[in-house]
C-alpha cells in the first residue's frame, strides 16, 4: 500500500489530494493545524494528524510520531497568499519575510525532517506545490510577497532535487493552475478535481529525468 503524507489537507487542493489518494486505496496521512476542527476530513477515514508547517516544533513533533513510518509520497501543499497589499509601494517587508518563511523555508524544513521517511519509502517522491507566479521570466509584476516566496521555493527545491538525486529521492515542482479554492477565489477557471487529477498523473510519472523540473498540472514545462 502506498503511504502519502499531505500538508494543508483540510481544504482546497490538499483536501482533493486526500480524497483522490484515499479513493485509490492509499494510506493517507492528512495533516492540518487543527484536526479537531477538520470536519471535511473526518468522513474520509484517513489518519488526521496535527501539523503547523510554520512551527518547527510542530514539524519535529509529527516526525517523532512518524519516526518509523515509510512515506512513499510527500505532498507539500500548505502555504499562504501573504499580505493584502503586495505592490512595490505598499507591501510591508516584514510581511514579505513571513510569506517567505511559510511558503519557502517551511517546505524546506519539512523536506529535511522527513527525508529519512522518504528514503525508506518505495516511491521516494516529494511533490511540491508551487506557482507559475514564481516564474521570474514570466512575471507581470505585483503580488511581490507571494511571487518572491514561490521563486525562492523553486530555487530551494531545484537544488534539493539535484542534491538528493544520488539517494534516489525525486522532487516535483508543480503549478496546479488557477484553481477555485479559498486562495484562488470563485472566479478561477479550474476546479480542484481537474487540477489534482492532473497533478497526481505528474507525480505518478515523476522520474529521474523529470525530477527538479518546473511543470504545470498538464505536464507543460514552465520557464524559471
Amino acid at each position: 500500500m502506498t503511504t502519502v503524507l499531505i500538508t494543508g489537507a483540510n481544504r482546497g487542493l490538499g483536501l482533493e489530494f486526500t480524497r483522490q489518494y484515499q479513493a485509490d486505496g492509499a494510506d493517507v496521512i492528512a495533516c492540518c493545524r487543527h484536526p479537531a476542527e477538520a470536519d471535511s476530513l473526518k468522513p474520509l477515514g484517513v489518519r488526521v494528524m496535527e501539523l503547523d508547517v510554520g512551527d518547527p516544533a510542530s514539524i519535529a513533533a509529527l516526525a517523532g510520531t512518524l519516526k518509523d513510518v515509510a512515506i512513499d509520497i510527500l505532498v507539500s501543499n500548505a502555504g499562504i497568499w501573504g499580505p493584502q497589499a503586495q505592490d512595490a509601494a505598499t507591501c510591508d517587508p516584514d510581511a514579505v519575510m513571513e510569506t517567505l518563511r511559510i511558503n519557502a523555508v517551511a517546505p524546506f524544513r519539512l523536506a529535511q525532517t522527513f527525508k529519512p521517511n522518504l528514503k525508506t519509502g518505495h516511491d521516494k517522491k516529494l511533490a511540491v506545490l508551487t506557482s507559475k507566479m514564481g516564474s521570474i521570466s514570466d512575471s507581470s509584476g505585483g503580488e511581490i510577497a507571494y511571487r518572491a516566496s514561490k521563486a525562492a521555493l523553486n530555487m530551494i527545491m531545484h537544488a534539493v532535487a539535484k542534491d538528493w538525486a544520488r539517494e534516489g529521492i525525486l522532487v516535483g515542482l508543480f503549478h496546479p493552475g488557477w484553481v477555485r479554492t479559498d486562495m484562488g477565489g470563485p472566479s478561477a477557471p479550474l476546479d480542484a478535481k481537474t487540477s489534482v487529477t492532473g497533478l497526481r498523473a505528474r507525480i505518478a510519472e515523476l522520474s529521474p529525468q523529470t525530477s527538479g523540473r518546473f511543470l504545470d498540472y498538464t505536464g507543460m514545462e514552465i520557464r524559471w
